[in-house]
């Protein structure tokens, strides 16, 4: 078993590609199969974030709170950077009120699900993202209707609902979060505890796989009724993603954060909490039907992203510490 453990952590990258592409052709072949996906997505995600959490000691998150520099490097890139981006990004679909609003509501909210499981595969400091999370997950509530307001206009506003946020926070983190302590505190005494961690710990990949295959196939037949349309925000969501490491990185120099915190924030910076506001979106009256169909095209666009960004950012942001042993151990020509 650990042997084909090894082998599909090595080839991650070229595995979750697969389950993408699959997913999507069994989405375009099996269109009668999205609202069965549609309902496993919460828990699929659920079961992910369950395992990552069990690979985060929690008392590491309990110290994390007091690093308040990365907090605030967090939240000012993700509510004062990102809103200025997005403001710009969407000008040009400001004719087009349903993109304009679905534009909105995906790229003002950070992610607070998967970006934890990306961001420990590309190095970063996960245990410290993973403390931001009720920061974010608060903030991005108590803002997004105001940052709507200024860009979109009251009547934007009037439409969302936020009981699918608050259902979606628990769901997706309150729960598994508990359930992850329960079985550390389980570990530290019994056997049945280890088991467990050592599993799930094991099945991550697929895990990643599975959430992959089961978004895109959800969605993606429902994306290309409308494709025409929403040709118009793929360049935005793509513009978003060159630019956000950059920023991120930017903003984790001035803050000189370690590179682990820093490859943490262009992470949190760059991910949309696109299947927490969906919901949202879906909510909203018929005319603007088009919204939730650009909130899973940025969805589809920031996955693909996310494979390429695990391989990219520590390249963006090496670690000297790394660098430096990896050239000790080379022998002398």
């Amino acid at each position: 078993m650990q042997r084909l453990v090894d082998w599909w952590d090595r080839h991650q990258v070229a595995l979750y590609v697969a389950a993408i592409l699959f997913g999507g052709v069994f989405g375009v072949l099996a269109p009668s199969a999205a609202p069965v996906l549609t309902a496993a997505t919460n828990p699929v995600l659920a079961i992910l974030l369950f395992a990552t959490f069990l690979g985060v000691p929690l008392i590491e998150v309990g110290r994390s709170f007091r690093d308040l520099r990365f907090l605030g490097t967090v939240l000012a890139v993700n509510f004062v950077i990102v809103p200025l981006i997005v403001w710009g990004l969407s000008r040009f679909v400001a004719d087009d009120r349903g993109l304009l609003i679905g534009v909105l509501l995906v790229l003002l909210t950070p992610c607070v699900d998967y970006v934890i499981v990306f961001t420990g595969l590309a190095g970063g400091a996960k245990a410290r993202l993973l403390a931001a999370t009720p920061l974010l997950m608060l903030l991005q509530i108590v803002l997004l209707p105001a940052y709507l307001w200024l860009f979109a206009g009251g009547e934007a506003v009037a439409h969302i609902e936020l009981e699918p946020f608050i259902e979606a926070f628990v769901i997706i983190i309150v729960i598994p979060l508990i359930a992850a302590a329960v079985v550390q505190a389980i570990a530290r005494r019994h056997r049945a505890g280890r088991a467990i961690e050592h599993v799930m710990a094991g099945a991550m990949v697929p895990l990643m796989m599975l959430t992959f295959a089961v978004v895109i196939g959800s969605q993606i037949a429902a994306v290309g009724s409308e494709a025409l349309t929403l040709l118009r925000v793929v360049p935005l969501y793509v513009a978003f993603l060159v630019v956000m490491p950059l920023a991120g990185l930017a903003a984790g120099r001035l803050s000189r954060l370690k590179v682990p915190e820093t490859r943490a924030v262009v992470f949190s910076g760059a991910t949309r909490n696109s299947l927490v506001v969906l919901p949202l979106a879906l909510a909203l009256p018929a005319e603007l039907a088009i919204a939730p169909l650009a909130v899973v095209t940025q969805t589809l666009i920031e996955l693909v992203g996310m494979v390429v960004f695990v391989r990219l950012v520590p390249k963006l942001i090496p670690d000297p510490q790394r660098a430096g042993l990896i050239r000790l151990h080379q022998p002398d020509s």
